[in-house]
């Protein structure tokens, strides 16, 4: 379940009633209990041929109007610029009705400096990791699609798989039999612009291929 498009075009933004909420007070990670504001829970139809998977919420903006991250809205992927980014890309390929999550939940703030991300600890990723698979349970996905390279590490850690040059496996398709889905590797949509031409697409090209790679999994 999605809300209706802004007057000013932006995508969709989550209804509420959609988040699936696994364990509302979890505190397995001290260290993201302590820093975050709210969880940022996977949203979406639980019926969603496709997953986006990012890696963790970031600190979000709390007097924006309406997109102002998972770290406030409890909603992951509602951030202004990735948020928005991510499900209108989502939107012009096809799958406007998928289920948004990241792997991490709560938003790993920086000791240094609390108001920026740090990486997830190797152990804060195994703590969601069940949360993830959950997710995943539930909404039974033809595809994941993880974005970028710490999104990507943290799916194929399911089979224990690494990844080995992350730039060449956008929009390869990697089956996950332990899962019964296909992962696709995107760009992270924050860096989506700078990699893009290094890549030999242009956007229309970028976008294109994804729905063809979506829509041999999905239909095939």
């Amino acid at each position: 379940m999605v809300a209706d498009e802004t007057a000013n075009g932006d995508p969709a933004f989550p209804d509420s009633d959609s988040a699936l909420v696994l364990e509302p007070a979890c505190e397995r990670c001290p260290d993201l209990a302590a820093c975050r504001n709210r969880i940022a829970w996977g949203n979406g139809p639980t019926d969603a041929a496709v997953v986006v998977v990012g890696e963790a919420p970031g600190a979000g903006v709390p007097d924006a109007d309406r997109w102002r991250g998972g770290n406030w809205t409890g909603l992951a992927y509602t951030a202004q610029h990735s948020g928005r980014r991510i499900r209108e890309t989502m939107a012009t390929v096809g799958y406007p009705d998928s289920f948004f999550t990241n792997a991490v939940k709560c938003f790993p703030a920086d000791p240094e400096e609390p108001s920026t991300n740090r990486e997830p600890t190797a152990v804060e990723r195994e703590h969601c990791r069940d949360h993830l698979r959950t997710e995943l349970e539930r909404v039974e996905p033809d595809a994941v699609v993880a974005t970028g390279k710490h999104a990507t590490t943290s799916m194929l850690a399911f089979e224990d798989r690494t990844v080995e040059g992350f730039v060449d496996s956008v929009l390869e398709p990697v089956r996950l039999d332990s899962l019964g889905l296909t992962l696709v590797p995107i760009l992270h949509p924050a860096y989506r612009d700078i990699w893009l031409s290094r890549l030999g697409y242009d956007r229309g090209a970028y976008f294109e291929e994804l729905r063809d790679v979506l829509d041999a999994i999905v239909e095939g």
